[in-house]
């Protein structure tokens, strides 16, 4: 070829350059923004994709042979996505997905891409790839999923007369993942002819007032459409409740609530809440009140009188009663009025004037100290019923004197005296009436002037006093120093209801009840002890405080007679309410009915139109407990022993073998009774006896000839008390029943010498729960068994002899007679005694009258042996036959006897005694010859 030019040689060159080289990378955006349906595969980018190369025209390194997709941050784009070139030439290429792709599951995908040039030749060598380009492809969503409504069914109440911008609201939720289709359109009402609408929202509101009485319940159907217009799946239902006209106030109450004793705690208003009519409401306390004082003092204390009640909490013993029951021996009660009680213990009356209890010195001297423990249960305003809260605000009254004390201690003495003004108590302290100035504690307490019962325990352990107002600590409120005094006159002297007129302080007297006034010396009572004594067994309680909602407050007194609620949330208030309980842990409760109250205040935003609730009343009604059955057992209805043991000095024991079961007919679970065990307590219950006694039935007890012997430190090493009389013995304090089984088989029975009768009769019962349940009455009949010797002295004989001689002398013979064994059998009849005892005095005078016979007969035969025979006079007893009928009289008995001795020609004579008792003998001596045995039948 000749070259002409230099342009054609230059292009020569360059021709061959391209052929042989490969000099440029591929080009493509740095940046691709790709859409791809779910439905679709291919990727539409933006810009499209091409990949440009300068060695273009250059066969293969001009040219675009292939496209590499590396992973994005996400990590997953190149498993995801390829690229493939459709135009080698012009370098375009295309981004496609291997699999179909979930907008719902991921929306944007990332990932980087190259390109490579086909290098110098077919086999790709020295090939060039481009920079790395960032792909951006999002998914784009297909209305696949329809619309699903969160609830199948929404219910609400409203109340009737009233138009609402919204009762209820319904919504429906789309799987969907763009806007355009997973959001909710429109909602749709598809029943006909309903006064109700609903918005795109869900909401429902009425289009005309409701009236309950024309309909009750509107039921009625929604769906629901997407932006796709995708109908929902299934429809909902809505159920709207007409109520009536709104009245505020209490809904549920139940005037009437049963409680079966033995079901622990048990709610008192499970279906109450308080309608508010959408008034706006920040503050709410509710007050319940159960009234139990009607029972007992304070609350259900018709269990055990307070001696029992001590004893059961474990008080020190060595307390001084100041208010006894009257009798002899505790003379100073006996001026003061008293009131039933439901419980053992006497309701004194006091009127502050003539009703005053002087304690003689002798016990007065017992309680001498200046530490101590004063209790008592006390009621202002006696009977009346009327708080005295008032007259501490009103009129300035002077102080009344419930206790007045002046005590000798060694050479000194020392003086208190208790005292109530208006709500105040005072207790005012002289620790030496000689020297040390007086102190006066003074408590303010609503308890004083509420006039309802209240347990008071005053410890002094001067100069530290402390009280106890039903079980709850109170400090004082003032101590101060009284000032100068005269001083009283140096004589001991304790009062009860008022005080004496040499001391300048007070002398009023105390006006309302007391009971159960007593002081024990000594150390003071512990705080446990006090606590026991006035806890109550019954009461309000609170179900669960764990439940309790936040902002909710509630509070209960000692006596669990009042418990308050306070929130700010009706819903919470509500549910609380709902938790209120009634708890009874008596084993047997007392049977009644217990009124209730329920008084509400509301605190509104707007005081002007806050509600006002009316006070709501009620009755719990606690039903009658399955009665225990005490049974008294053991003891046979007879006892006879010989009259010389009963004699004795020990005397013989009357129940020696008694035996005490107490059982219910069902079982009682104690462990929801909150009782110590937690076991199923059926027919072995352990029980607790506060009382048995002993009484002879006839005439009483005749001290100079018989008397009933105790073990009297026994029963104070147990803490028991007794009353012994002539007309019974009582012993009383609550104790187990295996103790009272001790101290009742240790009771016996003693005589004096020479005083055995023929009987005596006994009769025991005994009681529990403060002698509501007694048991069965236990007779014993005591029998005096009398030796032959001591029966019949031989002065006594020989006045026999005397009497049952007879002018003819017949010959008698009687052998082989058996009396009966005394001790075979302990259980003899009184009046069968009686029989045998004469029965045995007969045949021993009828032997002897035989015996008397016979020698007169030898003799006899003996003057006319050899002389004429008189046979025709002679009395032949060869059939002799003696029957003795044990129920005859005596004196019958005796002319049976003289009848007999002329009936001889008889062969057999029986008479048979009527079998009455089980002691009844009969006796029948046959001789059927002159030489022939005597038979016993």
């Amino acid at each position: 070829i000749t070259l002409q030019s230099s342009e054609v040689w230059r292009a020569v060159c360059v021709c061959v350059c391209v052929c042989v080289s490969n000099k440029h990378k591929p080009w493509i955006e740095t940046e691709y923004q790709g859409i791809v349906m779910e439905n679709d595969n291919t990727v539409l980018l933006n810009p499209p994709l091409f990949a440009l190369d300068k060695d273009a025209p250059l066969h293969y390194a001009g040219e675009i042979c292939g496209f590499r997709v590396h992973n994005g941050p996400g990590g997953s784009g190149s498993a995801q996505f390829e690229a493939v070139v459709l135009d080698r030439s012009t370098g375009e290429g295309l981004v496609r997905s291997k699999e179909p792709l979930d907008c719902e599951s991921q929306k944007e995908h990332s990932f980087t891409i190259q390109a490579y040039d086909c290098g110098e030749g077919p086999d790709g060598t020295n090939s060039k790839k481009s920079h790395k380009a960032t792909v951006h492809v999002r998914v784009n969503d297909v209305n696949e999923f329809s619309p699903v409504f969160v609830e199948r069914r929404y219910e609400a109440s409203v109340p009737e007369g009233r138009l609402f911008d919204r009762i209820v609201r319904v919504e429906a939720v789309d799987a969907d993942c763009s806007p355009q289709y997973s959001q909710i359109c429109f909602y749709d009402i598809i029943t006909p002819n309903v006064p109700f609408t609903i918005d795109n929202d869900g909401n429902i509101k009425n289009t005309e007032p409701l009236d309950s009485k024309r309909q009750r319940v509107h039921s009625f159907w929604v769906t629901a459409f997407d932006c796709g217009k995708n109908r929902a799946q299934a429809d909902a239902q809505v159920i709207v409740t007409v109520k009536p006209s709104c009245k505020p106030g209490w809904i549920g109450w139940t005037k009437r609530t049963e409680y079966t004793p033995g079901s622990g705690s048990i709610p008192l208003f499970p279906n109450l809440h308080l309608e508010a009519c959408e008034e706006t409401v920040w503050n709410i306390q509710a007050t319940v009140e159960l009234q139990t004082g009607h029972i007992g003092k304070g609350c259900d204390r018709d269990s055990y009188s307070d001696r029992s009640v001590r004893r059961l909490c474990g008080a020190v013993r060595g307390e001084v009663d100041l208010l006894p029951p009257p009798s002899p021996a505790t003379n100073w009660t006996t001026v003061l009025p008293t009131l039933p009680s439901s419980d053992s213990s006497l309701v004194f009356s006091f009127n502050g004037s003539t009703h005053v209890a002087v304690v003689p010195d002798s016990v007065a001297s017992a309680v001498s100290g200046d530490h101590f423990t004063l209790q008592l249960w006390m009621r202002r305003g006696g009977a009346s019923t009327q708080p005295l809260a008032n007259q501490a605000r009103g009129t300035r009254k002077e102080e009344e004197t419930i206790i007045c004390s002046t005590v000798k201690n060694d050479d000194s003495y020392s003086h208190y005296s208790l005292s109530v003004h208006g709500c105040r108590l005072s207790l005012f302290y002289w620790p030496d009436v000689s020297a040390a100035r007086p102190v006066k504690f003074l408590w303010k307490l609503e308890q004083v002037c509420d006039s309802e019962w209240h347990h008071l325990s005053l410890s002094v352990q001067f100069p530290s006093v402390t009280l106890y107002v039903d079980g709850v600590t109170f400090d004082p409120a003032l101590i101060h120093d009284n000032g100068a005094i005269p001083n009283p006159a140096p004589h001991q002297r304790l009062v009860i209801g008022a005080c004496w007129g040499n001391l300048t302080i007070s002398h009023i007297g105390y006006k309302g009840l007391l009971s159960g006034v007593t002081v024990r010396p000594g150390n003071v009572e512990p705080h446990s002890v006090v606590e026991c004594l006035y806890a109550c067994r019954e009461g309000l309680d609170f179900g669960d405080l764990e439940t309790l909602g936040s902002g909710m407050k509630v509070h209960v007194n000692p006596s669990q007679s009042v418990l308050v609620l306070e929130g700010d949330d009706i819903e919470s208030f509500n549910r609380a309410v709902q938790q209120v309980t009634y708890r009874n842990s008596l084993r047997f409760a007392t049977p009644g009915v217990r009124p209730l109250k329920l008084t509400t205040s509301l605190r509104c935003f707007s005081e002007e139109s806050c509600l006002s609730l009316r006070q709501l009343e009620g009755y719990l009604v606690v039903l009658q407990p399955d009665a225990p059955q005490i049974s008294l057992s053991g003891v046979g209805p007879h006892l006879a022993r010989p009259a010389a043991e009963f004699e004795g000095p020990q005397g013989v024991p009357l129940f020696p073998e008694l035996r005490i079961v107490c059982s219910l007919s069902h079982a009682v679970n104690t462990a929801a009774q909150g009782m110590e065990g937690g076991a199923l307590m059926s027919d072995a219950v352990a029980h607790t006896l506060d009382g048995c006694e002993v009484q002879p039935l006839g005439e009483e007890l005749n001290p100079e000839r018989e008397e009933l012997l105790i073990d009297m430190e026994a029963l104070k090493e147990r803490g028991l008390d007794i009353i012994n009389t002539t007309a019974y013995i009582a012993i009383t304090g609550a104790e187990s029943i295996s103790v009272y089984e001790d101290v009742l088989r240790s009771i016996r029975y003693r005589l004096a010498k020479g005083s055995a009768r023929f009987e005596r009769r006994f009769r025991l019962s005994c009681s529990e729960m403060n002698g509501r349940y007694t048991s069965n009455e236990l007779t014993v009949e005591v029998n005096f068994l009398h030796s032959l010797d001591s029966l019949y002295h031989p002065s006594h004989l020989l006045a026999s002899q005397q009497q049952f001689l007879h002018p003819s002398h017949h010959t008698g013979e009687l052998s082989g007679h058996t009396l009966p064994n005394p001790h075979r059998n302990s259980v003899v009849p009184g009046a069968a005694t009686v029989i045998i005892m004469v029965c045995v005095g007969f045949l021993v005078v009828m032997v002897i009258l035989g015996v008397f016979r016979i020698r007169s007969i030898h003799r006899r035969g003996e003057g006319a042996r050899g002389g004429s025979k008189e046979g025709s006079n002679q009395w032949d007893d060869s059939a002799l036959t003696i029957i003795v009928n044990p129920m005859e009289t005596y004196e019958n008995r005796m002319g049976i006897a003289t009848d007999m001795e002329g009936e001889c020609d008889d062969e057999e004579e029986v008479v048979d005694s009527p079998d009455d008792t089980s002691d009844d003998q009969r006796i029948i001596i046959k001789k059927e010859g002159r030489d022939s045995a005597p038979r016993r039948y």
